[in-house]
């Protein structure tokens, strides 16, 4: 492989780590009365950065085969991209605060670092890629999550979150040197062909779904969630519940699909458990919660539960149901915690019982909410009916009838709060509403951007099509 096709492989790197260097120095080189300018100066860069990533390449490895790139993992990438740019674009009036005057730039970097991790993560080749890649997107998490530092709630989810990130890391490390125990190797490829049925195999492989199980938020690994969810800044929990959690989803359902593609016997068991649970009881959590930040924390548990569905399909299909619908939770979730955090940066307000009569005095925002939620719910026409549409039709292909029957009795379930809260927005009284307000254009154009994905991608059946084109390479 050439020099500039090497490049090309790892586009997506390296225009990140040019962006988070760009971003440093521009801010040191910044006056102290000018730093609010580094908010527009990284949106238009990682604008650009966004753009450039879509450049096409030919699949490839290096590293000795330790990275590998190909037109599916870029596509993951870019979907990545560009659900830190709506983040990005919703963060303006927090970072605007303040007490946010002298760490803005930090907000961008840190972000940015965790993407490069995970985008080593999701092209990985081997374990130990993989591993670094992963360490490298939790740890700034972690500063992250604790980003309003002087805020005790913020504080203690930073804690949380690098304490119990530091012990999943541990039992996914100790997992994966079972697997190479077993095997003599760390690469993909060479482990797939040596793969059994053994006991240390086995083992192995329990440990490593304990510790993604962690980074996905999978009941019983989940406990974590909600209070680090509500201490974050609610920009951080947007990026926590969908950035995050897709990378880790990615990577699991290549690993699944390709590492352990001979032992589907196994590990068909251990999600089958872990999604009937991980519906069940996120939903349960979310039916008893007020707070909206642990609304949507327990909510996004429950999506979880439905994506391991995709997952248990297997092959092909199973991969671009899984893309697909990642693609979808990008534009609906990310307008669901955009809303909230622009009424949270106006009024103050996180509670689902302050929403009431939302609608009389801000109903563009409550219009957005609640196609959000119809998207989350599953409500046709929106784009979210066909996402879980689709992972239905994964775990049918391979006779999950009776778990798709649980998957539907827990989306009806999932119906009775969705509605709750547009019950609050559109028809509950409240003497003191929310107060009407404008949001800032980029917040605007956020929520236009994830209103119009939320429309029109389940209705354009060529975006499933050419992830099916894609996912179909690997198998």
């Amino acid at each position: 492989m050439t020099g500039f096709q090497s490049i090309l492989l790892l586009r997506h790197e390296l225009l990140l780590i040019v962006a988070a260097l760009a971003i440093i120095v521009v801010d040191l080189s910044l006056p102290a009365g000018k730093k609010t300018r580094i908010i527009h100066f990284s949106l238009i860069l990682f604008s650009v950065v966004f753009l450039l990533s879509f450049f096409p390449t030919k699949s490839g490895e290096l590293f000795g085969g330790s990275f590998q790139g190909n037109q599916l993992t870029g596509f993951m990438k870019d979907i990545l991209n560009l659900a830190v740019l709506i983040v990005f674009l919703q963060s303006g009036g927090y970072l605007r605060k303040k007490e946010n005057a002298h760490k803005m730039a930090e907000f961008f970097v840190l972000i940015i670092f965790t993407l490069i991790g995970m985008d080593f993560m999701i092209s990985s080749g081997d374990f130990l890629t993989f591993f670094i890649g992963l360490e490298t997107a939790s740890i700034p998490i972690a500063g992250l999550a604790a980003y309003d530092q002087l805020k005790s709630r913020s504080a203690e989810a930073g804690v949380k979150l690098i304490l119990l990130s530091a012990l999943s890391s541990g039992v996914l490390l100790y997992g994966i040197s079972m697997i190479y125990g077993a095997t003599g190797s760390i690469y993909f490829k060479d482990i797939a062909l040596k793969i059994s049925s053994s006991p240390l195999i086995i083992l192995g492989f329990i440990f490593f779904v304990s510790g993604m199980g962690f980074k996905i938020s999978l009941v019983p690994f989940h406990l974590w969630t909600a209070d680090v969810y509500e201490g974050a800044p609610i920009n951080v929990t947007a990026y926590l519940s969908v950035v995050s959690k897709g990378a880790a989803v990615f990577i699991f359902a290549i690993i699944l699909f390709t590492v352990f593609k001979n032992v589907i016997h196994i590990w068909e068991n251990v999600l089958y458990a872990l999604a009937v649970l991980t519906m069940t009881i996120g939903n349960l959590f979310a039916l008893r919660q007020n707070n909206i930040k642990r609304f949507l924390a327990f909510s996004s548990i429950a999506q979880a539960g439905f994506i391991m569905l995709g997952i248990m399909g297997t092959g092909g299909l199973g991969m671009t149901t899984v893309v697909y619908f990642l693609l979808i939770y990008v534009f609906t979730n990310l307008a669901a915690f955009g809303v909230a955090a622009a009424i949270f940066d106006a009024s103050g307000v996180e509670t689902i019982s302050g929403y009431k009569g939302l609608y009389s005095t801000n109903p563009k925002l409550s219009l957005v909410m609640m196609l959000a939620l119809f998207s989350l719910a599953g409500i046709p026409p929106v784009a979210g009916f066909f996402g879980k549409f689709f992972l239905f039709t994964s775990a049918g292909s391979q006779g999950y009838f009776i778990l798709i029957l649980i998957a539907v009795i827990n989306a009806t379930i999932s119906l009775y709060y969705y509605l709750g809260v547009i019950k609050a927005m559109f028809i509950d009284k409240n003497d003191q509403p929310v107060a009407a307000f404008k949001s800032s254009v980029t917040m605007r154009i956020s929520l236009l951007i994830c209103s119009t994905g939320i429309f029109f991608v389940g209705f354009a059946s060529g975006i499933f099509e050419y992830i099916m084109s894609l996912s179909s390479m690997l198998f």
